[in-house]
């Protein structure tokens, strides 16, 4: 049985976090400088590696090297916290789905007040951070307005707005975005040449269509088409077509050529611009019919 391929090429640096320079280069100054926050919110659509950064976070500031924006990979905490590590006792998980209730709030506060087994800093990740209840949220304000110095907290959530205002005007909020095509095309490229799998000319563009932006959404697509690719031929572009429930390329340009000149969609080259991070497609189609309206 083979692992999914967003775990097997989850990053294990921000180096190789891709689309998200404005999260990680000042992540890598703070680290270099040595002014990392007590608290950081992570913040943005499913997929795009708010808990990997967050991972990577707590890897940098308990490496045996660090603080550092290069974890070593080989002291015992950068080999616990990798893509194949089974976890550090003092990095700590939380989904705040299951686990978002005041006493679960409670317990985490009794928990933070006492010293890391081993590293430098016990961290906290909670996942899904605007699930916590806001008596949960009351229950940690003390603690994550001033916590001991040994205590860093990292939240991460599809939805800021809901996280207590009180809670997020403590934490340095870093918002991630959609990745665009331009940038997600190379990286995919990349993966399919690393795991040997032929693909057809359109099968890519299809995937990072399907996935809408998020590289964990593209990478399971890409992991369900290769499952079912030809070990020779790889990843045909009809077949990818028949599964994802696309319109095939060559009929869609028959509907345009069909239309006269003047009704025509504007070019590739002018619509490039409509996805942009941050932009969803459904935005950018929005933007598009009500432009077609006027």
């Amino acid at each position: 049985m083979s692992t999914a391929l967003y775990r097997r090429y989850r990053p294990e640096t921000f180096a190789e976090v891709i689309g998200q320079e404005h999260v990680t280069e000042p992540l890598i100054t703070a680290l270099t400088n040595n002014r990392v926050n007590h608290a950081y919110l992570f913040s943005g659509p499913r997929g795009c590696g708010k808990t990997t950064s967050a991972r990577i976070l707590a890897r940098c500031l308990n490496c045996a090297q660090g603080p550092t924006p290069t974890p070593c990979g080989v002291c015992d905490s950068c080999r616990e916290l990798s893509r194949d590590g089974g976890g550090s006792l003092d990095v700590i998980e939380m989904d705040a789905a299951s686990h978002g209730g005041v006493d679960h709030a409670r317990d985490l506060r009794e928990r933070a007040t006492l010293a890391p087994v081993r590293d430098r800093y016990k961290i906290f990740i909670i996942d899904e951070a605007h699930m916590v209840t806001r008596e949960g949220f009351n229950a940690l304000l003390k603690i994550v307005e001033e916590p001991p110095e040994h205590i860093k907290f990292i939240f991460a959530t599809t939805e800021p707005n809901k996280v207590l205002g009180t809670i997020r005007s403590r934490t340095h909020h870093y918002p991630f975005r959609l990745v665009p095509p331009e940038v997600l095309l190379p990286y995919l490229e990349k993966l399919c040449s690393e795991e040997n799998v032929p693909v057809e000319s359109g099968v890519l563009q299809l995937v990072i269509r399907a996935g809408g932006g998020s590289v964990r959404d593209s990478l399971s697509i890409l992991d369900q088409l290769i499952a079912g690719a030809n070990t020779e031929s790889g990843i045909s572009y009809d077949r990818a077509v028949a599964l994802l429930g696309y319109t095939h390329a060559q009929l869609l340009d028959n509907v345009i050529d069909a239309f006269p000149p003047r009704m025509r969609p504007p070019s590739s080259r002018r619509s490039r611009g409509w996805w942009r991070p941050g932009k969803t497609p459904a935005v950018s189609s929005k933007t598009c019919s009500n432009a077609c309206a006027i």
